[in-house]
């Protein structure tokens, strides 16, 4: 998946379910999830969305 794809993916699953998301970089693309289900590299998140930030 594109940056830009995953990017909004992930801030719309953010607003959605109202839990923090992640934008990871993987060997094919990029990838959006909620990050209670990474348990990867911490240097492949490439952003983080919270809803609750100010």
């Amino acid at each position: 998946m594109s940056l830009s794809t995953a990017q909004s993916f992930a801030l719309n699953l953010s607003r959605t379910l109202m839990t923090q998301t992640v934008v990871i970089e993987t060997d094919h693309g990029y990838a959006a999830m909620p990050s209670d289900d990474f348990d990867g590299d911490p240097d492949r998140v490439v952003h983080e969305y919270d809803p609750f930030a100010a």
